[in-house]
């Protein structure tokens, strides 16, 4: 279950990339011309993922609820 989640965080983020290059391309051509749309949503894609990691990563340290069993020994 746990792959799965993370290959549909994957395809979403990439899904994002996508959608940011074609925004860029479509409000902005001169900045992101059409011939490299495709390389620029996957390597946006792959940022949007590289940072949605992290911010699972510190949100896991920060709000884990990971159990001590030292603490749960006694109960």
């Amino acid at each position: 279950m746990a792959l799965a989640r993370e290959w549909i965080i994957f395809a979403l983020c990439l899904g994002a990339g996508g959608h940011l290059a074609l925004g860029v391309v479509l409000h902005s051509p001169d900045l992101w011309p059409w011939s490299r749309a495709g390389l620029y949503g996957l390597i946006s894609g792959l940022v949007i993922y590289v940072l949605v990691q992290a911010l699972r990563f510190l949100w896991s340290r920060t709000y884990g609820k990971e159990s001590n069993p030292e603490q749960n020994a006694g109960d």
